[in-house]
């Protein structure tokens, strides 16, 4: 990914011991489509959150991308649920609405979980980081079994749910203590959660308000941030496709059905999305308006999403209610304004915004960027958001 990650234009699970319903193989399925036999016309599915949520984000090198602010995160768990793939005819229906596709032809129902902190099985999509196989799909189960037909491309699409008791473990099933995380998560309907912990690396810093004191933030943070945000990822861009893409998109669409090998879905999430300082495109990465919540807050105090309640995604105050200044520890010259303050384009911010047209406070702009970061296959493989929360569409 390395460039294609930090070029994307943006804003827009489950393993070996998977049994698939409803006519799909499972994986080592001598059926001819769970890896033995021969794979033509199969669409074998994977999910990674590459690099990153294996090995985290370091500072001030060695990841793919860095928080300017100068912090590390390193991931316990990465755990995100899925409730069902599914493929339909003619992801090209509509060519300025990505979500409009023709039949659904199959699908696979959940819920799964994984922990994507985790080192997958397989290689991840453009060699980027390692993959958990989910299954394969040979046939489309909801068209009598017909199989796929060659040389076509299927819209492609998924959807997140929030965790469950009854979600089969796909890779974390043994681990005493990764499952007991992920029940504890299941009554807050989370669809994604990060467990992990941050670390403040930054040595030489510049801030727009030399008057904060910054050693008031703690430099340690544990943290536990629960995502209740499901979605469906429509229609999904392909950035393996060598075909034209519609204007303002980077890929064609779909999964082409190949006549010798198996075609590839990986469901891939960008971890860095809950860190962004803008709503689209790549923006800077920050984290101390996360840390500085904890200002005045006892030693190893874990940081959770219910502290950004309340809190202005434009004219960020920390804990005990300063403002919070502008600081980069990257090199890069400081954004204008003395008091940090994050881009929301066209959507309205404030205390008495109606969830499902504006941003309320912090939590529901992370929350909104956060929920976009399923693609496919990578780097570019936009897919159309359709959130199932109370949210701006």
């Amino acid at each position: 990914m390395n460039a294609e990650m930090k070029t994307r234009r943006e804003l827009g699970l489950v393993g070996l011991a998977l049994v698939a319903a409803g006519g799909f193989a499972a994986c080592g399925d001598d059926s001819g489509t769970g890896g033995g036999g021969d794979a033509s016309g199969t669409i074998t599915v994977q999910i990674s959150g590459e690099d990153l949520a294996t090995d985290g984000f370091a500072f001030p090198t060695g990841s793919e991308v860095t928080i300017a602010d100068g912090w590390e995160i390193t991931f316990d768990h990465v755990f995100v649920t899925v409730g069902r793939v599914w493929l339909a005819e003619n992801p090209d229906v509509s060519p300025s609405d990505q979500s409009q596709t023709g039949e659904v032809v199959a699908e696979v129902v959940g819920p799964w979980a994984v922990d994507l902190a985790k080192p997958g099985d397989v290689p991840g999509a453009g060699g980027e980081g390692t993959a958990v196989k989910l299954f394969d799909i040979d046939k489309m189960n909801k068209r009598g079994d017909e199989p796929f037909a060659a040389d076509q491309r299927y819209a492609f699409s998924f959807s997140t749910t929030g965790a469950a008791a009854s979600a089969t473990k796909v890779n974390f099933a043994s681990d005493a203590t990764a499952s007991a995380v992920y029940d504890s998560l299941a009554a807050q309907g989370c669809t994604v959660a990060y467990v992990g912990t941050a670390t403040f690396k930054g040595t030489t810093c510049e801030s727009s308000d030399a008057a904060y004191d910054f050693t008031t933030i703690p430099t340690t943070v544990p943290f536990t941030l629960c995502f209740a945000t499901p979605v469906e990822s429509i229609n999904c861009q392909n950035q393996e496709n060598q075909g034209d893409p519609f204007p303002d998109e980077e890929f064609q669409r779909g999964i082409p059905i190949k006549t010798n090998q198996a075609s590839l879905a990986q469901i891939t999430v960008h971890l860095d999305h809950p860190f962004y300082s803008d709503v689209e495109h790549e923006p800077v990465l920050y984290f101390d308006q996360y840390a500085a919540q904890l200002v005045g807050e006892a030693a190893g105090t874990e940081l959770t999403l219910s502290m950004l309640a309340g809190l202005d995604p434009t004219a960020f105050t920390d804990g005990a209610g300063a403002d919070l200044p502008w600081r980069r520890c990257d090199g890069e010259a400081l954004p204008s304004g003395a008091q940090r303050g994050f881009e929301s384009g066209s959507i309205p911010v404030g205390p008495g915004q109606n969830p499902a047209s504006g941003f309320r406070d912090y939590a529901d702009y992370v929350s909104y960027v956060q929920s976009s970061q399923g693609h496919l296959n990578g780097g570019e493989g936009i897919c159309y958001t359709k959130r199932g929360y109370p949210s701006p569409q």
